[in-house]
């Protein structure tokens, strides 16, 4: 008896290290945080798709440039021109070869719609760059909380393994105190019952493992991953600032998407102010130059000649009137700019929200860790109680085993509670559009070493 109280508390003691530790020390090929996102960076195919539209939103925003400046453009051409006359008149060619050359320029000097266009470009590119910025943050959130998955099924598992463990000592030695009549059936038939239980979740927890770090591994692009656990002792950081109020304000004006939503309110008013310039004229600066070549003459000038002729002039075209379509475009992208106002106003809102959500559940998170942390002192105070209750036959097998059963899963909790207020401190700082990669290296700091 004396050792099965022993060996209990030595399951106890180790169990409680494995999870404080986060599985102990990390096997050799284990990665860090960092590496994980880096590695995501360079397989997650949404990331590279943001990635790839900003791209394209630049090269399309210097394509709007070209309407503010000049187009050059060559011409040249060859032709062959037979012509019969009848009666024939003397003098007159009827057969002539002919080749041309020309160059024409044109600048614009007047054309409103074009200068608004290249505004809408700049704004593409910055709608574009926020989209990235959503996706990096994004991506970030998903491989911490992948991360942090993995070890949290780890230390479910290391939970399950070192119950059934216990479990099987308690079976064995209710059996052998059975068999010499120390104890009734009753104990022997509690602990068989929950050594197969633990068995079970033992199963159940061996598939949520490999479930969650395939996970992670299609994430990463990576296979065999193996997470860092966190250093030991613990320390998490404290949410900075304290109150919900500037974390709501960071979120109304930071957040990607009330960036999107105002950027989309800007292009809008921009294509209200381009669609009024239907009704305005435009004016351009148009220059040629051309070099005709007569190797035959002309009906006019029967001998071989060549004719420069340059040409510089400015054009102006004013629109009269085209069926009201100016006025009905016009109309129709006011009705569009209400509609991104209105947007805009439904993306403040949901983004201060979130943020009030994320920093509340920070803070219950907080609080849940440190309510865990005494309900696993109390735990094990309450199983080392009942264990020399057992020994002096004042507690029965199943009462050391409810006692265990307790421990461990407060232990358990305490290690998620953790890993979710790690991962709420993100989302919170997602929420206000202030996560950075440089989070994820703060974060990183409290990753143990190999």
């Amino acid at each position: 008896m004396v050792r099965n109280f022993r060996h209990s508390l030595t399951h106890c003691a180790t169990l409680a290290t494995l999870l404080t530790m986060g599985l102990a020390a990390a096997p050799a090929g284990a990665q860090s945080l960092v590496e994980m996102v880096e590695l995501a960076q360079g397989f997650d195919a949404p990331w590279l798709s943001s990635r790839a539209a900003l791209d394209a939103a630049e090269h399309k925003g210097a394509q709007a440039k070209s309407g503010l400046l000049p187009s050059v453009g060559a011409q040249a051409g060859a032709n062959y021109t037979r012509t019969e006359l009848h009666p024939n008149i003397p003098g007159v060619l009827g057969s002539a070869h002919q080749q041309s050359a020309a160059i024409q320029a044109s600048q614009p000097l007047y054309r409103p719609a074009n200068t608004i266009a290249y505004r809408q470009g700049q704004r593409n590119v910055e709608l574009a760059r926020a989209q990235l910025d959503a996706a990096t943050q994004d991506l970030l959130v998903r491989v911490s909380q992948g991360y942090f998955d993995v070890l949290a099924a780890q230390d479910t598992l290391t939970t399950v393994q070192a119950q059934k463990r216990a479990v099987r000592e308690q079976l064995e030695f209710a059996q052998r105190n059975f068999d010499i009549g120390a104890a009734t059936i009753t104990d022997q038939r509690e602990a068989q019952a929950r050594h197969d239980l633990v068995e079970a979740q033992e199963i159940a927890a061996t598939n949520d493992l490999q479930v969650k770090r395939l996970a992670l591994e299609q994430l990463v692009g990576k296979s065999p991953l193996q997470p860092h656990p966190l250093a030991q002792p613990v320390q998490l950081p404290a949410v900075q600032p304290a109150t919900v109020a500037p974390w709501v304000e960071q979120a109304e004006n930071d957040q990607p998407l009330v960036r999107q939503a105002r950027l989309a309110l800007d292009m809008a008013e921009l294509e209200t102010r381009k669609a009024e310039t239907g009704h305005l004229p435009t004016v351009d600066l148009q220059a040629s130059y051309g070099v005709q070549r007569n190797p035959d003459g002309t009906t006019t000038i029967p001998i071989k000649n060549r004719i420069h002729q340059g040409q510089v002039g400015v054009t102006l075209n004013m629109p009269l009137f085209a069926g009201f379509a100016v006025q009905n475009r016009v109309k129709e992208t006011l009705s569009l700019e209400e509609k991104a106002r209105a947007d805009l106003d439904n993306a403040r809102r949901q983004s201060a929200q979130a943020a009030r959500q994320a920093f509340y559940g920070v803070q219950s998170g907080t609080g849940q860790v440190k309510a865990l942390e005494a309900a696993v002192a109390s735990s094990q105070s309450a199983l080392e109680a009942n264990q020399l209750g057992y020994q002096v036959g004042v507690r029965i097998n199943v009462d050391v085993l409810n006692a265990q059963s307790q421990l461990y899963q407060a232990q358990r909790d305490l290690a998620q509670a953790r890993y979710n207020v790690l991962v709420g401190q993100l989302k919170l700082r997602q929420a206000a559009g202030q996560l950075q990669m440089q989070d994820i290296h703060g974060l990183n700091q409290l990753i143990a070493r190999p």
